[in-house]
C-alpha cells in the first residue's frame, strides 16, 4: 500500500474518491454528481489530502483535512474490505505528524445503510482507540446525519 500526500486532487482522483465515498458512507450522504462533490471540496480552506493507493493503483483510502472556523477538521474513508488491518491508524498517524489538532463528526449509531444495503458501522471505537476524545455535548442533528464531534490534540 502506498500513501501519497497532496494539496490538490486531479479530476481522476476526485472521481475515484467520489466512488469510494458513495460506496462506504451512508447512502443519504452520497453525492449524485462530481459537481456536487466539487462543491463540497471547494468551500474548504487549507486543504491537504492523503491518498491510500493499492497495488493496482486504485484509491482505497482518503484522508482530507481542511480549516473551518479556525479549527482543523478532517474526513477519513477506508475501503471497508481493508478495515481492521491498521491502514486507518497509519493514515491518522501520518496526519498527526503535521497537525496539532483534528476535529471530525462521527456517526455514533448503526441505523444507516450504505448504497449496497449493508449497515454502516460506526467508526467511533476506532477513533477513540486512536487517541480522539468524544465531545458528547457537541452533536450534529440533521436530516441527513446525526453524529458526535470528536477531537484529537497533541
Amino acid at each position: 500500500m502506498e500513501f501519497i500526500k497532496l494539496t490538490q486532487l486531479s479530476k481522476t482522483d476526485k472521481i475515484e474518491i467520489l466512488n469510494l465515498w458513495n460506496r462506504e458512507y451512508p447512502e443519504k450522504l452520497n453525492y449524485q454528481t462530481l459537481a456536487e462533490f466539487d462543491h463540497y471540496l471547494i468551500n474548504k480552506t487549507e486543504q491537504s489530502h492523503i491518498l491510500m493507493i493499492d497495488e493496482s493503483q486504485e484509491i482505497t483510502g482518503w484522508y482530507f483535512a481542511f480549516k473551518r472556523d479556525n479549527d482543523k477538521w478532517f474526513t477519513l474513508i477506508i475501503d471497508s474490505k481493508l478495515h481492521g488491518r491498521g491502514f486507518g491508524t497509519k493514515v491518522l498517524n501520518l496526519a498527526k505528524e503535521k497537525e496539532t489538532e483534528l476535529n471530525g463528526w462521527v456517526i455514533d449509531h448503526s441505523n444507516d445503510r450504505k448504497k449496497n444495503g449493508e449497515i454502516y458501522k460506526s467508526p467511533l471505537r476506532f477513533y477513540l482507540k486512536n487517541g480522539f476524545k468524544k465531545l458528547e455535548e457537541n452533536r450534529l442533528e440533521l436530516d441527513k446525519i446525526t453524529a458526535v464531534r470528536i477531537k484529537w490534540s497533541k
